[in-house]
C-alpha cells in the first residue's frame, strides 16, 4: 500500500519518489497543490496538466527514482526543499538511463494538514548556471 501524503515537510519529497516509483501518474499528482509550478527548465514554468506531462515523461524512462533531502527549511506553512535525486538504471529499451540534479523546491501545508508541492524546479540553480555558461 502507498503511503499518504506527506505529514511533515522532510517526507514529501520521500513520498514523491514512492510514488513516481510505482508508475501511478494520479498518485504523483496527488502531491502537487493545485497551483503547483513545475520548473522544466529556466524560465520555463509549467502548470496543470504540462506539469503532470513533464513527470509522466521521466516517469516513461522506466527507471525510479531516489532523493536525498539536503536541507529542509520550515517557516509555518512553507517550506524549501534542497533535495539531490537521481534517476539511474536500465530503461525499457534496455538502454543506459542517468538524469540527475539537486532540486530547490517549495512545500505548502494545505488545509488538510499535509505537506505538496507548489514549486517543483527538479534542476535547481544548476540548469540556469549551464544554461548561462552556454551562451
Amino acid at each position: 500500500m502507498m503511503r499518504k501524503l506527506a505529514e511533515r515537510p522532510e517526507d514529501v519529497p520521500a513520498v514523491f519518489a514512492e510514488r513516481f516509483n510505482s508508475g501511478d501518474a494520479q498518485a504523483v499528482a496527488e502531491v502537487y497543490e493545485g497551483g503547483a509550478v513545475f520548473v522544466a527548465e529556466p524560465g520555463a514554468a509549467l502548470t496543470g496538466e504540462e506539469l503532470h506531462a513533464a513527470n509522466a515523461r521521466f516517469m516513461d524512462l522506466g527507471v525510479p527514482i531516489t532523493v536525498r533531502p539536503r536541507h529542509v527549511y520550515a517557516a509555518g506553512d512553507l517550506a524549501l526543499l534542497i533535495v539531490d535525486w537521481v534517476i539511474d538504471g536500465t530503461g525499457r529499451d534496455g538502454r543506459p538511463v542517468r538524469v540527475e540534479g539537486t532540486a530547490t523546491d517549495v512545500a505548502r501545508r494545505g488545509r488538510d494538514g499535509y505537506w505538496r508541492y507548489a514549486v517543483d524546479n527538479p534542476f535547481g540553480v544548476r540548469a540556469e548556471a549551464e544554461r548561462r555558461a552556454n551562451r
